[in-house]
């Protein structure tokens, strides 16, 4: 089974992009965050055309937003609000090996690292504050699950371009990474990229519109992530970062991470 989760940033302005990398790379199943649109302008007639019929959106209007596409069936499909709003951040689903497949957009959480004074930083650390007890009592641990998004958090030294220059920039703080630690304590869950790709290596995900030549100056963040219960760490195939979609035409910032699992 392959899956592939992207942050898309409007998926009806690159729909071209997604249908190249469905072409491309056949997933099994897509996960996509921020699709920025509300369900009914999501572009499902397309996504059928190109067999992806079973479809679970979350969208609202400009912000946020995700969607789980798939050809192969999908059921217990639920939409998962979090911090008492509806900002549509977290679908999951079953797939028919019984295997629970969340998609997760997290907060960005500004550009002021300190919950006191930014209240979306605030938000970002209730969220996964909430997360991590929601799946402590759902029990995912000893069960099949996989956890793929744009978590918005990059743990690793590695997984940013500079750590010591980062470490009071929001998405690499130490309260970031102690929360997202937390999540991931919640239900065992295992860091598959990194199952891969030593720790001691350089993996990003995301690249800044504001790089005049992003490539060359690779100054990317590991922001996008795919988790996996100890129960399906042996299947485990390969994880691949697309990283080459950063360069085709009006691209994301984010590129899409493809996981595959023997399933």
């Amino acid at each position: 089974m392959r899956i592939i989760s992207w942050n898309i940033n409007s998926v009806r302005l690159r729909i071209r992009s997604v249908s190249r990398v469905l072409r491309q790379h056949q997933p099994d199943v897509l996960c996509l965050q921020e699709i920025k649109c509300v369900n009914e302008l999501f572009p499902s007639e397309g996504f059928r055309k190109l067999g992806y019929v079973h479809q679970l959106i979350s969208g609202q209007k400009g912000y946020h937003g995700v969607a789980i596409v798939s050809r192969i069936p999908l059921s217990e499909t639920r939409v998962k609000a979090w911090c008492q709003r509806s900002d549509c951040r977290h679908v999951f689903a079953t797939l028919p090996d019984g295997i629970e497949l969340h998609n997760v957009y997290a907060p960005a959480g500004g550009d002021l690292p300190d919950p006191d004074k930014n209240p979306k930083f605030a938000h970002k650390l209730q969220f996964f504050g909430d997360m991590a007890r929601w799946f402590r009592r759902r029990g995912v641990r000893g069960a099949g699950g996989i956890l793929v998004g744009d978590l918005n958090i990059a743990p690793l030294p590695n997984d940013v371009w500079s750590h010591k220059q980062l470490l009071r920039v929001v998405t690499h703080t130490p309260v970031e990474i102690a929360a997202l630690e937390k999540l991931r304590a919640s239900a065992d869950w295992v860091d598959a990229a990194r199952l891969f790709v030593p720790e001691s290596e350089k993996l990003y995900t995301w690249w800044s519109y504001r790089a005049p030549d992003w490539k060359r100056a690779n100054k990317g963040r590991r922001l996008d992530h795919a988790w996996v219960t100890p129960k399906l760490r042996e299947r485990v195939l390969a994880v691949n970062v697309l990283d080459r979609v950063r360069g085709w035409k009006l691209p994301s910032d984010h590129v899409p991470v493809q996981i595959d699992l023997d399933l």
